[in-house]
């Protein structure tokens, strides 16, 4: 158990480490290309900060645990949007975006009833239900092709802030790329430690499957979401903060469930509708953030909110 408890420690610094080459590299790269930060987020941060997941969700697909597939992805969203937004937000504000409170929210959304309502025809994830996700996957990935090639003349009505010049001697763009691969590979070793010792020592004080794979793998998978927005919070880059929450709840669902289910056909336990339904509650209340006082904005009071309802989830769970 002691030795469980070191790699643990391991994994965070790699963790930590591979968040903060991941988020200045890819921050540098948006501003050498003129791409919205908040499609960076969307799709290099969050699909380089989801691969615990997918590894996960795949390899429990595989070896015939559906409950852990599934479970992993729930617990994984509803972290990634109570807890990891919630204390982002705390540390700072977040601004939403033209693009992301108007398309990118309400994308979340839908694609998340879109999954639950799949999970529960046929209580399962079948061939078709993950040809589904995936095409979906392909939809969303197109969207933000789009949104690139667009760069922030869709948010020109909002931005107020000055573009930083990006000093190429000092900042290649090769340099940049290799610091984003090393970051995604550190958060990859990173969050294998963290998890698989994590599990050890859970399973060593007699935890249950299901509380395991929603609460310990739900957040261990989610610590490189976390510590990369949590960084970029720090940082001020709110934009890759909140594009990679959404950007991995999105990917979760659509391409790991998707891919998870065309491997094998994924039994959804139906005990899982009432976590779903906490997941759609906050990715509504996210949804509200821009139009409530303070508009356009996530507060950090906004932010308490999310904790405390994330703690009162932990509850939840523990007291059944």
């Amino acid at each position: 158990m002691i030795e469980s408890i070191l790699l643990i420690i391991v994994g965070f610094f790699l963790l930590i480490k591979g968040a903060d080459f991941l988020v200045d590299g890819s921050s540098k790269i948006a501003k050498k290309f003129h791409i919205p930060e908040i499609i960076i987020g969307l799709t290099i941060v969050s699909i380089g900060t989801s691969m615990p997941e997918l590894f996960v969700s795949i390899t429990s697909a595989l070896d015939g645990y559906s409950d852990m597939a599934v479970g992993n992805v729930i617990g994984s969203n509803i972290a990634n949007l109570l807890l990891i937004l919630g204390l982002s937000t705390v540390i700072s504000s977040v601004k939403f975006k033209r693009e992301t409170r108007l398309i990118e929210i309400p994308l979340c959304l839908i694609f998340t009833v879109i999954f639950l309502v799949l999970c529960n025809i046929g209580q399962d994830i079948s061939m078709l239900d993950a040809l589904i996700l995936i095409a979906l996957f392909i939809a969303f990935i197109l969207y933000t092709i789009v949104m690139a090639f667009k760069g922030e003349k869709f948010d020109s009505k909002d931005n107020d802030e000055e573009i930083e010049e990006t000093d190429e001697k000092s900042d290649s763009t090769l340099k940049n790329i290799i610091y984003v691969i090393v970051g995604i590979i550190a958060l990859k070793f990173g969050g294998d430690l963290t998890v698989n010792n994590a599990v050890n020592v859970a399973q060593i004080i007699g935890l249950s499957e299901k509380i395991i794979s929603l609460t310990i793998l739900a957040i261990g998978t989610s610590l490189p979401e976390l510590v990369t927005s949590v960084s970029a919070a720090i940082k001020g880059k709110s934009d890759i903060a909140i594009g990679n929450i959404l950007g991995s709840n999105i990917f979760n669902m659509l391409l790991i469930i998707g891919v998870s289910g065309l491997i094998k056909p994924i039994i959804y336990n139906v005990s899982y509708n009432m976590d779903m339904t906490i997941l759609i509650i906050a990715t509504i209340v996210l949804s509200l953030f821009p139009v409530i006082p303070p508009k356009n904005k996530m507060s950090r009071d906004n932010g308490i909110v999310y904790l405390i309802i994330y703690i009162g989830y932990m509850v939840m769970l523990f007291a059944k």
